[in-house]
């Protein structure tokens, strides 16, 4: 976030976590409906299942996310800096305690209570709210969740939509994730061909919307380039 003011960079911070508030609520609903996990997460349960991690490491899923995401973090920094930014060590640092928020409010409406047709329709309209958000976080400029970077930096590496690229690596890391011992469900199988397409749909919208607050509030337009 070279060249921008201290006010710029306040705003860009403020849509970030705007936006990972609503993809982190996508995320509770679509957890919620107990059809299966998010790609990513998948891939760490079988990480934490198939390792034999020291005892004295007291590993738990939760630490191993933030150790996955930290070593995706470090390639990506070496890879291509200028797309890691402030956000991505918020994004880390944010995401369990936001998702436990809305745990504690959607859990007892959603957990196991509903017929599976209405279930799997909230677990689309999570992926959906997933992917709003998610767009609304990258097109902040401020940084992005570190496994979410690795679809923004491929995309622009290949020049190819994000859409299609973000599909990709949901279903590699589901693919490495049931290979290693992680549960794949309905749910995990629908994300990974949903959030892709619906973020692709949504960029523009989301590219507006943080253009305008940036120019409004930041005092500077700075439109994000496509991906």
């Amino acid at each position: 976030m070279r060249g921008k003011s201290f006010r710029e960079i306040a705003v860009r911070c403020l849509l970030l976590l705007a936006g990972l508030c609503i993809a982190h609520l996508g995320v509770t609903v679509f957890i919620q409906t107990d059809l299966g996990s998010d790609p990513f997460n998948v891939l760490i349960q079988g990480l934490f299942r198939s390792i034999p991690w020291p005892e004295w490491a007291g590993m738990t899923h939760g630490r191993v996310h933030l150790l996955v995401s930290l070593l995706i973090l470090l390639v990506l920094l070496l890879v291509q800096r200028d797309c890691v930014g402030i956000g991505t060590v918020l994004c880390m640092a944010l995401g369990g305690p936001i998702i436990d928020l809305f745990t504690l409010i959607l859990a007892p409406v959603i957990h196991g209570g509903l017929p599976l047709f209405t279930r799997l329709l909230l677990l689309v309209v999570g992926c959906v709210i997933l992917a709003f958000g998610m767009t609304i976080v990258i097109s902040s400029e401020a940084g992005t969740g570190p496994n979410d970077l690795v679809a923004v930096v491929v995309s622009g590496k290949l020049k190819k939509p994000f859409g299609p690229v973000r599909v990709a690596v949901d279903l590699g890391f589901t693919l490495i994730g049931f290979l290693l011992g992680g549960v794949v469900g309905l749910g995990t199988v629908i994300c990974a061909f949903v959030v892709g397409p619906a973020a692709q749909l949504f960029f523009p919208v989301s590219r507006k919307i943080c253009a305008v607050c940036v120019q409004k509030f930041g005092g500077k337009c700075s439109p994000t380039e496509g991906n």
